[in-house]
């Protein structure tokens, strides 16, 4: 059935429609980079006709796909470590307690990759029976979201749809007043009647992480997309040199001038048989004898390893990763300059999905009733992006402390510790010296400290006083001296 609006929709099954409709789109565009992603993506695309049908079948499980290292170089990179939700420095234990209840550790980075390969994901923000804030990343392949018109932030309505194991259909409509549920069994088109309840939230609780989001453009942007041409080029290339190495990398010799025998069947009988124990001897004073050199397979890897670095180029992923030039690695300062593309990436995609983490955490206290629903200074604390030595790390953190007297707390954050770690780093640090001043205490009162005496050990006891000395008397006599 396919349903038609002059309009905006109305009603709430008009809504599903028309969202199912714009998901279907985003579905289609999705699978493409998805597979691509997964090494799932058609092979030989830019092979002829005649090649793809005499060695397509040795081909049908064949890739040499970059595009997964493409997504993971930078996702690699983009690990949550926190939120301040206030002015003061330390990270909100509240708004880590909810990272850690809704797994997001774990399932943040797959928000990050998804949003990486198909250019959209969503989190889902709703609170359970106990009004515990739920945060769930979601496939832009099962929500999608409409704006309201003239706004780039402000959402007019919002919908999931997934299947399950059975063919059964379900769907969610979120609206700033109500959300709707709604089921449609296998084989059928049309959504039951949805299933109203208020949404005390009063906007619709879902957030995009967009991926290098721009003012104009409205498809989301992959980092698979521009790659996919030179990826379906190499896989071609790479195809071509196997099937090279099948017929024409070895020398093929030429014998003419010879008449072919046969067999009593009219079957052709090879004129010699190659072994190395055997010599050729030829009668026919007519023959002669030639060889075809072997192909050089260095043609396609030297295309191959340009278009490597075209990915390269394009992506901001240093040559390193794809080992070009026998996979060395730079070290020092001259990695630093290496991957400073790749870092300055990492942290644009930083600053637009930590806003979405940003915003997913208000909705999440708001579920709980909690003021910091409108903490619009709220922050994300980001591992850094930049991967250094460890030594390197600590001295440049020492400069700090020593040269600029950066507080310490903040060199652990620097360092990438969690603010978990760094709590306990605070309590570790406040036994130890608890523990110091008791020992002191302990020390002073076994020696007598307090009252003047000289420590033990040196044939008094502690609570001994010491017989006067004439030391008065010999400074007098010196005096006396001229």
């Amino acid at each position: 059935m396919v349903y038609e609006f002059s309009g905006a929709p109305e009603t709430p099954t008009d809504w599903m429609h028309y969202l199912e409709g714009k998901l279907a789109v985003q579905q289609g565009r999705n699978d493409k980079y998805q597979k691509y992603y997964d090494s799932e993506e058609r092979v030989l695309a830019f092979a002829q006709k005649k090649f793809a049908e005499e060695f397509g079948g040795m081909f049908v499980d064949w890739r040499d796909n970059f595009c997964s290292l493409v997504v993971d170089s930078i996702s690699e990179r983009l690990n949550v470590r926190g939120f301040r939700m206030s002015e003061q420095p330390e990270a909100d234990k509240d708004a880590q307690e909810i990272w850690q209840r809704n797994f997001l550790d774990a399932d943040s980075n797959a928000a990050h990759i998804a949003a990486l390969v198909s250019g959209r994901s969503y989190l889902a923000v709703w609170g359970d029976k106990d009004d515990n804030p739920i945060i769930s990343p979601e496939t832009s392949s099962e929500v999608v979201v409409q704006y309201k018109p003239g706004s780039r932030r402000e959402l007019q309505a919002g919908l999931k749809q997934y299947r399950d194991d059975w063919g059964t259909d379900y769907c969610t409509l979120w609206t700033p007043e109500a959300v709707y549920t709604s089921t449609r069994g296998a084989g059928k088109n049309g959504w039951g009647d949805p299933k109203r309840e208020s949404n005390p939230l009063g906007v619709v609780p879902l957030v995009a992480l967009e991926n290098r989001a721009r003012l104009r453009r409205t498809i989301p942007y992959s980092e698979i997309h521009p790659v996919i041409p030179l990826q379906d080029a190499i896989t071609k290339i790479a195809a071509d040199a196997i099937v090279a190495s099948e017929f024409a990398a070895y020398p093929q010799r030429v014998l003419a001038g010879i008449e072919i025998p046969v067999d009593e069947n009219g079957n052709e009988i090879a004129p010699v048989r190659a072994a190395i124990d055997r010599m050729f001897l030829l009668e026919d004073k007519d023959a002669r004898w030639g060889q075809f050199e072997a192909a050089d397979l260095n043609n396609y890897v030297n295309l191959i390893n340009m278009l490597v670095q075209h990915i390269s180029t394009i992506s901001r992923v240093p040559p390193h990763y794809f080992l070009i030039n026998g996979g060395q690695a730079p070290s020092g300062e001259s990695i630093q300059s290496a991957e400073a593309g790749l870092v300055a990436k990492a942290r644009e995609r930083q600053l637009h999905f930590g806003e979405a983490w940003e915003q997913a955490m208000r909705l999440a206290f708001k579920v709980k009733g909690d003021s910091r629903a409108e903490a619009w200074h709220a922050e994300t604390i980001w591992d850094d992006p930049e991967y250094r030595s460890e030594g390197v790390r600590v001295d440049a953190l020492v400069k700090l402390r020593q040269g600029l007297g950066v507080p310490r707390k903040q060199l652990w954050e620097d360092y990438g510790y969690t603010p978990s770690q760094i709590e306990r780093f605070e309590q570790m640090a406040k036994d130890e010296q608890k523990a110091v001043i008791e020992e002191q205490r302990a020390l002073a009162a076994v020696t007598g400290a307090q009252g003047g005496s000289a420590p033990a050990g040196n044939g008094t006891k502690a609570g001994d006083k010491q017989a006067p000395g004439n030391a008065g008397n010999n400074a007098r006599k010196t005096g006396e001296v001229k």
